[in-house]
């Protein structure tokens, strides 16, 4: 383990440069605001600092260094080029409060996403300002509301949602106002019709769907679900999440969506590790947009400005200015750069590689829907080797650690018992998937040769086997002298 840098320290030693201070501390900070001691800072050299954090650095995993089968999640390779134009001083150094006249480029470049994403999506119009993904379903289902109470419909309160659900869904569902009416899936993994009919009166506002859905399959009922939701004046929201595995191929809003959330985080290639930044803008059908947060980004006679117009209809901001502009821009120029062929190629190949993987590894894990073909991501089970060698899906992805990989998501859909949902995305190559799926048939093997080397697994980390729940429950990072 690293020794912290107040370990390392050394009396006298001093890393840092600064200029002569000019400024009498006395004359501009309240004597009741100034420190009464020093602050305890390590002293060290600028090499100890340097060796010190490249240490930590190596220490963490990041998609450059290795593979992430829990893929566009949080990990989707993000082009460099769109982090070298992102950081241009001409776009870091606008600020929100500027004119219109000064930030005409920003303002276009707004424009064009939004015009973008609708073009792919199938939607009329999308707002920019959510900032994740459940920020993104948040809007959308207050849209829903303003939808139904704009109509006199008020009683309308439920939202219906499959047991395949991100949590995040029933979160949003609950934050927004509405009630959360969970469904089953059938043996098929896919929404069961008749649960569906069962549950849906009067009281539906919407129907909640993840498309492909969190097993990694596509929702071939879509026809048929928005019809018994249309019928009584439901909306039909779809999860964007999983649009990887789709964009330039299906337009949700030609197929029976009314509203979607995307995630430009992970769809658009835009940064999102560490828990954000993010971005998850909504499209919506015509007669919604009005209800989308103002001001929209405008253009009038080659002229861009922030639209305001529909401020009496619409259900209010949802993040202070315009929405998190250096993601926005990362993603703009991901679709730029690809165009709609490059989209299209981008979800054929995350659904290529992830069938690929499924196929090699059908033979040493449980796939519980392997009979269809996965969409960009699967979902495959440890109960073989529970049920016969005592080792649980814990014990495996922790020794995927050994193997020099970040372990996939894991215990997750709740529908699969000992789930571990692989999603490689599009960006890697054969060789590298190959040698995933063979660091997987190794694991496999010694879970029958030898179990205990899983138990206790990981074993060539920074960090050995911690007590995971205790981890949660008594958490501090906290260094005390």
């Amino acid at each position: 383990m690293a020794k912290t840098i107040f370990e390392i320290q050394s009396e006298g030693r001093k890393g840092y440069t600064l200029p002569k201070n000019d400024v009498k501390i006395n004359n501009c900070i309240p004597k009741k605001f100034q420190r009464a001691q020093d602050i305890k800072l390590p002293q060290v050299s600028e090499l100890d600092v340097m060796r010190h954090f490249i240490e930590l650095s190596q220490m963490n995993h990041c998609i450059e260094k290795g593979f992430y089968p829990l893929g566009s999640c949080t990990m989707k390779y993000n082009p460099k080029l769109n982090e070298t134009l992102a950081r241009n001083s001409a776009f870091n150094d606008l600020h929100p409060f500027q004119s219109e006249n000064t930030t005409q480029g920003a303002l276009e470049i707004m424009y064009e996403l939004q015009n973008d994403l609708a073009e792919i999506s199938g939607f009329a119009d999308v707002t920019l300002q959510p900032v994740a993904g459940a920020h993104g379903e948040f809007t959308g289902l207050k849209v829903i509301k303003a939808y139904h109470e704009a109509n006199g419909n008020s009683h309308k309160n439920k939202i219906i949602l499959p047991d395949s659900a991100h949590g995040t869904n029933p979160a949003s569902v609950i934050l927004a106002g509405f009630k959360v009416v969970e469904i089953k899936s059938n043996n098929k993994g896919l929404v069961d019709i008749e649960d569906l009919k069962v549950h849906v009166d009067e009281n539906t506002a919407g129907f909640m769907l993840t498309n492909p859905n969190t097993l990694g399959l596509f929702e071939t009922q879509i026809d048929e679900i928005a019809e018994i939701i249309h019928s009584v004046d439901g909306l039909m929201y779809m999860d964007g999440a999983n649009f990887n595995a789709i964009m330039g191929i299906v337009k949700p809003g030609e197929i029976g969506f009314d509203i979607m959330h995307f995630n430009l985080h992970k769809t658009f290639a835009t940064p999102h590790g560490g828990g954000g930044p993010g971005s998850g803008p909504i499209g919506v059908r015509e007669d919604l947009v009005k209800f989308l947060p103002a001001p929209m980004i405008n253009k009038k006679d080659d002229k861009y400005f922030l639209d305001y117009s529909h401020e009496d209809t619409s259900l209010g901001k949802v993040h202070p200015f315009f929405g998190n502009f250096a993601v926005n821009f990362r993603a703009y120029i991901y679709i730029k750069m690809l165009g709609a062929e490059g989209l299209e190629r981008v979800s054929e190949n995350a659904v290529i590689n992830a069938n690929y993987i499924q196929k090699k590894l059908e033979k040493y894990y449980d796939i519980p829907f392997k009979d269809q073909y996965c969409m960009h991501e699967f979902v495959a089970s440890g109960v073989w080797q529970k049920e016969k060698y005592d080792i649980k899906t814990l014990d495996i992805a922790k020794r995927i650690l050994d193997k020099g990989y970040h372990a996939p998501t894991i215990y997750f859909p709740l529908i699969v018992h000992e789930a571990m949902m692989i999603e490689p995305t599009e960006t890697e190559s054969k060789e590298t998937l190959d040698e995933f799926i063979n660091a997987m048939i190794e694991i496999a093997k010694e879970c029958e040769e030898n179990p205990e080397l899983l138990k206790n697994a990981p074993l060539n980390t920074p960090v050995k086997r911690v007590d995971d729940t205790l981890a949660v429950r008594q958490l501090n990072v906290k260094f005390e002298l």
